[in-house]
């Protein structure tokens, strides 16, 4: 009896914000994998340990969360001024399909690390020591965002002093800017309204904040659905009965925002869009036992990903959270009390993050120049991963 041998791929497994993913260079792919399609998709799965009934991805490089079943494929830019074009595909665990309709905002930070050193960033563009601003297309979501990577001794600086709530080690601080992240053609609320009634048939009707900024995200009010908004990961995620009535949520939301036409649709479309709830700042204990005040945040904000709470914050969901924030009487400007505000500190289930935003409003619509936030960036390891050959 014959058996397949397993392949070679060259990768990179890397840290960024509070995500871990697999980098490739898109060049380093086999040759049916470097276009869309089944055979990426298939390949993609077979690295993460995906579609895994046992919900661990023992049998791959994923972690069995969604901040933690992540790809990132890199190429040399095909935009003018710009330099290198990122692909984010976000690996579903336990089913066999790979979401490709948003960004992530945190394996940002660790895309412009990745370009400099696998050579995709010209040597005259990095300086000796400073600060390399590495400029790149995100594909999925086709926005400008732009990471400020600090260079020692012409190499990344990976190691540092910041500290990010959710991650363990201090690290080097990576400024992400996204530029535009609503460009003025588009709408950054899909129904015309800062703040609408979200009827969820057999559920309720909810007030909600709809706001396509980052990532698609429908806020909620905590106390309309029965939180306090200070909720870490065990109060929700073994809660199956709650974690039903989100998706019930998003998936309503999904058609409110125009995303989807129907309900069965929201299935293969989990990354987007994001539910989120807020509420007012209140004291809590972190995951990692971390006292927060309430004079040291301005709201609470919990997030799903993936059909889970996530433990900390996706990056694309802050720029939601900073964009909002900025616009008066939606959910979240109100939460954190109302009025006009170019930055925001919201409180998240492993702690604190800061994000500043400038949005500004032309004739009764509301555009976002920019939002901006720090973030840090690490190579776990590299080298290649391997996969049965017949597994694509």
């Amino acid at each position: 009896m014959s058996h397949v041998p397993q392949v070679k791929i060259p990768a990179t497994y890397m840290r960024g914000g509070t995500s871990k993913g697999v980098f490739f260079n898109l060049t380093d792919l086999p040759k049916r994998c470097q276009v869309p399609g089944e055979a990426r998709d298939k390949m993609l799965l077979r690295v993460i340990g995906s579609p895994d009934p046992y919900g661990k991805h023992t049998d791959g490089m994923g972690g069995a969360s969604s901040s933690t079943s992540k790809t990132v494929i890199l190429a040399k830019s095909a935009q003018a001024d710009h330099d290198v074009d990122y692909l984010f595909g976000q690996v579903a665990i336990d089913k066999a399909f790979v979401d490709w309709s948003g960004n992530c905002g945190n394996l940002t930070a660790a895309v412009g690390a990745f370009a400099i050193s696998a050579g995709l960033i010209n040597a005259d563009r990095i300086p000796e020591n400073g600060i390399c601003e590495v400029r790149i297309w995100q594909q999925n979501i086709s926005k400008t965002i732009i990471v400020h990577v600090p260079i020692t001794q012409s190499q990344v600086q990976e190691t540092g002093d910041f500290e990010l709530d959710g991650v363990t080690f201090a690290a080097a601080e990576v400024q992400v800017d996204f530029v535009a992240p609503v460009d003025p053609s588009e709408a950054m609320f899909p129904t015309g309204n800062v703040v609408d009634d979200l009827v969820v048939p057999d559920v309720g009707t909810f007030k909600a904040t709809m706001i396509s900024a980052g990532i698609p995200t429908i806020f909620l009010n905590a106390d309309e659905i029965g939180y306090t908004g200070t909720e870490l990961q065990d109060a929700i995620n073994g809660d199956e009965k709650a974690l039903a009535r989100f998706e019930t949520i998003r998936a309503y939301g999904a058609i409110k925002m125009g995303l989807i036409s129907h309900i069965s649709e929201a299935v293969s479309r989990q990354h987007t869009p994001k539910v989120a709830f807020v509420a007012p700042p209140q004291p809590y204990v972190s995951s990692s036992g971390k006292v927060i005040a309430a004079n040291e945040i301005d709201l609470h904000v919990r997030a799903l990903s993936m059909g889970k709470l996530h433990h900390a914050m996706m990056g694309t969901a802050a720029v939601a959270i900073g964009a909002a924030a900025a616009i008066s009487g939606t959910l979240v400007n109100i939460a954190s009390g109302g009025g006009e505000r170019n930055s925001v500190t919201f409180g998240h289930p492993s702690g604190s993050l800061k994000v500043g935003a400038h949005a500004i409003c032309t004739n009764d619509k509301w555009t976002v120049k920019n939002v901006s936030m720090s973030r840090s960036a690490r190579v776990l390891m590299e080298g290649w991963v391997r996969i049965p050959e017949d597994s694509f």
